[in-house]
């Protein structure tokens, strides 16, 4: 039993601010195929609750600024559009901040990476997209000065969602795909130009834009004007990354995929149908319940734990829920046990445990029980 939920209230409320005007079922649509799509919205200051320059402005001025998370991008710049690292930050990492500032001037776009890490509003808002489409889900932003154009033509190895916070940003988005459906792994051909005329269009504050992965596209403030926006990164597994993990998983408990393959055989005899036989069971029921659980399973360890207690929280005796800023995972053993997956790894559960544990999901139990508080003080409990 899969514990993650589309019906829960982080997942309601990002997907509502994210597609708005859309039902869940034509989205999930929209991401099998490969179209773009433009979202229109009326209200102007629409993503104004996860981010503006005035939280830029001060996030600047920490010390949780790095080199790692922090890059500028301009596109008049010879070869490479990325600024070297040297010219905004200090020799041990940290951000350089008058000379950023100075880059900035001159025409440079800020990028922070993955700063729903940083910045709880984007962090719920990006755990609720996950409990959706049950894929990990990132947010990197773009600060472009007046005039200026950050990144050069380009399609992108996962589907974005592109939320325009403040400004204007006027883009150009290329139907089909020159390489297609391309991963991280997939060489980038260079010198690659996209075919065909663009759809050009100014997105305004409260717009998103949706672009599959291998879809051509670029974008540019117009003059007079500076624009955030956030860009959604949707994390989803290709086959072969899942198949790879599959593979490495079952190499652990089948001594048979740790075979050597007598490649001083080869020209003796054909290893066709032994690679058949092997392959033949990758395809079975119990290794395709086997990968679901695995990409269910790494969702809940490699993303963030937002556990709702904080540091001094005592467990209400109201009725209890699992938290839904904690990835879980359920799977049910035939005599009645149970073993829940999260962040912090495996842990079996008796058949008593599976049964409260279960009414935790519908927040139906009262706290109390020995078990209730130890899961509370893991942080997988919060208010029903």
């Amino acid at each position: 039993m899969d514990q993650h939920s589309k019906g829960t209230g982080l997942a309601e409320a990002a997907f509502a601010l994210a597609f708005e005007g859309m039902e869940v079922e034509e989205v999930l649509a929209l991401r099998e195929t490969p179209h773009w799509k433009l979202i229109r919205s009326a209200d102007r200051a629409r993503y104004e609750r996860l981010l503006s320059t005035a939280v830029l402005d001060r996030h600047l001025r920490t010390d949780g600024t790095r080199s790692l998370r922090i890059s500028m991008a301009d596109d008049s710049r010879n070869g490479s559009a990325a600024v070297p690292e040297h010219e905004y930050t200090m020799p041990d990492g940290r951000i350089d901040l008058p000379n950023l500032l100075m880059r900035f001037d001159e025409g440079a776009s800020l990028v922070l990476a993955q700063f729903h890490e940083s910045h709880p509003p984007l962090a719920d808002f990006c755990r609720g997209l996950e409990r959706l489409f049950l894929h990990p889900v990132q947010a990197n932003i773009y600060l472009t000065p007046p005039g200026a154009q950050g990144f050069r033509t380009h399609y992108d190895t996962h589907d974005v969602l592109v939320m325009q916070v403040e400004g204007r940003k006027r883009w150009r988005v290329w139907d089909g795909e020159p390489v297609e459906r391309p991963t991280r792994n997939t060489p980038w051909p260079g010198k690659l130009k996209p075919e065909g005329e663009p759809h050009e269009f100014v997105m305004e504050p409260g717009d998103a834009l949706y672009i599959p992965r291998g879809l051509m596209h670029d974008a540019a403030t117009e003059h007079g004007e500076p624009s955030l926006h956030i860009t959604v990164g949707f994390m989803e597994a290709s086959w072969a990354q899942a198949l790879r993990n599959l593979i490495d998983e079952m190499e652990q408990r089948d001594p048979r995929l740790r075979d050597s393959v007598p490649t001083w055989r080869i020209g003796e005899a054909d290893l066709q149908p032994e690679l058949a036989r092997r392959l033949d069971r990758l395809g079975g029921a119990s290794e395709a319940g086997r990968l679901t659980s695995l990409l269910l399973e790494q969702l809940a360890r490699d993303r963030q734990p937002l556990p709702a207690r904080g540091l001094f929280a005592p467990m209400p005796q109201s009725p209890l829920r699992l938290t839904e800023g904690m990835h879980t995972h359920l799977i049910q053993g035939d005599d009645g046990s149970a073993t829940l997956f999260w962040s912090g790894g495996a842990m079996n559960l008796s058949p008593e445990e599976a049964e409260i544990l279960a009414a935790f999901s519908e927040g139906a139990e009262p706290g109390g029980s020995d078990f209730a508080q130890r899961l509370w003080r893991m942080g997988l409990l919060e208010r029903a």
